[in-house]
């Protein structure tokens, strides 16, 4: 399969993005009032006028379940009169939702249909109980062979996942509990984020107990990403809009943050097919390998020597763990040797997570590919506030859906 470089630059206006600590349950709020926050709030960020938003795209997975609602992309048309006949579609790749909304953004972009395009990913999770959730959440993956009467079954499908990486490489759960404790300790930087106020630590992440409860397999409490409300909205613009906004807000075209590369492939959605197929090579998940090796290629890089953060798809530390390798920043099975050796924390080579990530930041599914891109594009922009990485040129985020079967890399960066 070839790997086409886009002929036409996309760019990242900014965004917005919810308090992912909120519980707008609790505040009797339907699903559309997270989608009217952060869409008034990216036009609010970058000061672009309602009119001059052509399309829009909604990332979502499962509001037909957690809130009974469908056909989500029809609701932006009520937050703003002059959004009234915009066309919109809503796109569902589990936990990857968001990500496949922009790439259709994006796609709409570079073909010259749209000068400008608001992503919206969206997720109202704490309608139910955590048992009903995660019953939903498995609908992810194959319901009928793989979560049907099984209690929580994602945790023990990425279980599932470090059990094949201590099969092949040898794996420690403390190099789990590093994971968990970075992404703990970036989240307190971050004052959208989920988990700013909780207590955590490594030691606390190393322990099984009472408050730290095994929950499937080798996944722990702390292993865990958060149930989420949250919404986030970015602004993406072509090269000829983005031009005429610079010189509206004074800043320079080069400046603007731009998609540079992406990539997007796709493995059977059973797990174990997944390890199936792989065995024998290198990367447990070789079509995650081969996202980010296209993402690389269309970007013009090398490899993550060329990156300055990753903002990765943590559902489980074992995602982390899997994506570290996967990246290039160790050889394959040697995630470890980043983690012993401070790579992936703030101040280190590559830091992974700055905002904190699905563990820290928070994780609402449709929400979550959305919020990378605009923790990307604030990087870059050096607009990261307290979770800043100095000198941010080129960051790049990972977007899962189900348990490694959609995977989705973008690369942002500036001229």
């Amino acid at each position: 399969m070839a790997t086409r470089r886009s002929t036409q630059d996309v760019y990242i206006l900014g965004g917005y993005q919810t308090d992912f600590a909120r519980n707008w349950s609790k505040e009797s709020k339907h699903v559309v009032a997270l989608m009217r926050e952060a869409t008034l709030g990216a036009l609010e960020q970058t000061r672009v006028e309602p009119a001059e938003i052509e399309v829009a795209h909604v990332g979502n997975f499962a509001g037909e379940l957690y809130c009974m609602q469908g056909h989500l992309g029809a609701f932006v048309v009520d937050i703003d009169p002059a959004f009234r006949g915009l066309p919109t579609a809503r796109h569902e790749a589990a936990c990857a939702s968001g990500s496949i909304a922009a790439l259709a953004a994006e796609a709409e972009i570079e073909a010259g249909r749209y000068d400008v395009a608001l992503v919206l990913g969206v997720e109202q999770m704490k309608t139910v109980d955590s048992k009903r959730g995660g019953d939903f959440l498995g609908t992810a993956a194959w319901y009928e062979k793989e979560a049907k009467g099984v209690e929580f079954p994602f945790p023990k499908l990425f279980g599932k996942l470090g059990d094949e990486y201590d099969r092949r490489y040898g794996l420690k759960d403390e190099h789990l509990a590093r994971i968990s404790a970075i992404n703990y300790e970036n989240a307190k930087l971050n004052p959208n984020a989920q988990t700013r106020s909780w207590f955590m630590s490594y030691d606390h992440a190393c322990s099984t107990g009472q408050y730290n409860a095994k929950i499937g397999g080798r996944i722990k409490l702390t292993d865990c990403s958060q149930v989420t409300d949250g919404a986030a909205a970015i602004i993406l613009a072509s090269a000829e809009f983005a031009e005429r906004w610079a010189k509206r807000m004074g800043v320079a075209l080069d400046r603007i943050p731009k998609v540079l590369g992406w990539g997007h492939r796709t493995a059977p959605i059973e797990f174990s097919a997944k390890t199936a197929q792989s065995h024998g090579m290198q990367y447990v998940l070789p079509h995650t390998r081969k996202a980010i090796t296209d993402a690389y290629e269309r970007a013009g890089l090398s490899g993550p020597e060329q990156l300055s953060a990753i903002e990765t798809h943590d559902c489980f530390t074992t995602s982390e763990y899997m994506a570290i390798d996967h990246f290039g920043l160790t050889a394959p099975g040697e995630s470890w040797k980043a983690v012993e050796q401070g790579v992936i924390e703030i101040g280190g080579k590559c830091p992974i997570n700055p905002s904190g990530g699905l563990i820290g930041a928070g994780h609402p599914v449709g929400a979550t590919g959305t919020r990378q891109l605009l923790d990307a594009a604030l990087q870059v922009s050096g607009q990261a506030g307290d979770y800043q990485v100095d000198g941010a040129k080129r960051v790049a985020t990972l977007n899962i859906g189900g348990s490694g079967t959609t995977s989705v890399v973008h690369i942002v960066g500036t001229a």
